[in-house]
């Protein structure tokens, strides 16, 4: 069973038809260098592929440039050389011209050269200032409204720094007197407790009654030395 006839139109498959171009194009320079050996025959064979790659064959031992110019010869036609300093010519006088007509239209908006200028067009001129002013001005506004957003928003970070200081100082300052009368209280509760200790350092006048406290307590045992005279007289 034969293969089916491939019909003859553009392969849609990228990979498929860069497949099918390589095996054709083998089989097509065999074919040309058959025909050229068998036949002396002269052939110039140049193909390009979809993604712009060339291959050539001629016939030995002829050169392609040989059989372009046969060619051109034979069928009165002449392939332009290209001289690339006149095009490059060609394309500076148009950017020229093109220079000098949006130059005179600056010219026509900055207010310079009105003379030539006729009335309709000084209208339309005066039209677009006014519409470009009005973009102007927009753009003028917005960018001012954005920065004073911006100050807005700069502003209510400080205020909040400047509360949350705020706080921080007040609440530093409760716990640092709330130390400081600490302090004050248990001091003066260890002086009390000695004072409780040695009676003698407290006021003056406690003082001078302790001076009559040591000639009492010696009377005291002076007494309990004694015998009893009403005792020994029984």
């Amino acid at each position: 069973m034969g293969r089916g006839k491939i019909p003859i139109k553009r392969i849609e498959n990228q990979t498929t038809r860069q497949v099918t171009f390589s095996k054709r194009r083998a089989g097509l320079l065999k074919k040309t260098h058959e025909l050229s050996v068998l036949c002396d025959a002269q052939i110039g064979l140049i193909v390009f592929s979809s993604t712009g790659k060339m291959c050539q064959y001629c016939s030995e031992p002829l050169r392609m440039e040989q059989i372009i110019e046969r060619y051109q010869k034979l069928t009165g036609t002449c392939i332009p050389e290209n001289d690339s300093r006149e095009q490059l010519f060609s394309e500076l006088a148009v950017l020229r011209k093109e220079t000098r007509r949006i130059q005179l239209n600056m010219r026509r908006y900055t207010g310079e050269d009105m003379s030539s200028i006729p009335f309709e067009e000084l209208g339309e001129l005066e039209q677009e200032l006014e519409r470009s002013v009005a973009k102007v001005r927009d753009r003028k506004n917005e960018l001012m409204q954005q920065q004073l957003d911006n100050l807005r928003r700069k502003e209510r970070m400080l205020e909040e720094e400047n509360g949350n200081l705020y706080r921080w100082i007040q609440e530093h300052r409760a716990a640092l007197e709330y130390q400081q009368g600490t302090t004050i209280e248990a001091k003066a509760v260890e002086h009390q407790q000695v004072l409780d200790q040695f009676p003698f350092c407290g006021e003056p006048s406690s003082v001078l009654q302790l001076a009559t406290i040591p000639s009492q307590i010696h009377s005291y045992h002076l007494q309990l030395g004694q015998p009893s005279f009403h005792g020994s007289g029984v």
